[in-house]
């Protein structure tokens, strides 16, 4: 069975049978939390988010053009505010992903998830025959390194009243690289990411993800070193009426 996922993308060209409903407008609703442990000291930071977001896709010279753009309530320690966020990716003609436009620091949009936004059909119809697991082996979004998991199937449901199929994603290994609130500071350990996808079955659409990326390791700045696991969480679904 041929599976071309990648943590990323999936590198698979939309084949000119999908129907023009796929390049209508789609709303998700979204919502995510992250949470730090730093310190020997048992302390955790929580950051809450909730939004909008809505996916336009059209053709254009490229190829086809998706743009997401999230509105949502980023919660913290310190209140509440108000965020905008923005992300931009081509589809190639030769089936490869490319990102345009990156302005969405928190990962709230749907372009910038571990699984792509749309599958060929071809594709899809091998996610719809998977039986048991099938291993793979990807980069890290963070630190370059590699991760090597497996696929299987989910239970196929409805989401937004869409028929869907679902996949299953489990991957870990080692990671090295800085956070943002620590760019200083190198942090060394393991990555762990999980989650589940759901595509629709006309149009091969993304329509619902729940993703969770672990991380677990230490922060080193100069000689000293304190223990760190950060988990970040992140739901998106499609819905009309996302606010509901």
């Amino acid at each position: 069975m041929h599976l071309p996922l990648r943590i990323a993308v999936v590198a698979a060209a939309l084949i000119p049978s999908l129907t023009l409903t796929a390049l209508a407008d789609q709303r998700y609703g979204v919502a995510g939390e992250d949470t730090y442990r730093i310190g020997r000291v048992l302390s955790e930071t929580h950051i809450i988010y909730r939004g909008v977001e809505n996916l336009s896709i059209a053709n254009d010279s490229q190829g086809r053009r998706y743009v997401a753009d999230v509105a949502y309530t980023r919660t913290d320690d310190a209140g509440k505010a108000s965020v905008h966020g923005k992300f931009v990716q081509e589809l190639m003609h030769d089936g490869t992903f490319e990102d345009r436009n990156d302005e969405d620091p928190d990962f709230l949009t749907i372009l910038n998830q571990p699984f792509a936004v749309q599958l060929d059909l071809r594709t899809l119809r091998d996610l719809e025959g998977m039986h048991g697991t099938v291993p793979f082996a990807a980069a890290s979004p963070l630190g370059g390194s590699r991760l090597e998991g497996s696929l299987r199937s989910a239970a196929p449901g409805k989401v937004d009243g869409q028929m869907v199929v679902g996949v299953r994603f489990k991957a870990d290994g080692p990671m090295t690289g800085t956070l943002p609130q620590h760019p200083d500071a190198l942090l060394s350990g393991t990555m762990q990411m999980d989650g589940t996808a759901y595509y629709a079955e006309r149009g091969a659409l993304l329509l619902a993800l729940d993703a969770t990326l672990t991380i677990d390791g230490k922060l080193q700045s100069g000689k000293d070193s304190v223990p760190v696991k950060i988990t970040y969480h992140r739901l998106i679904r499609a819905s009309e009426d996302p606010l509901h």
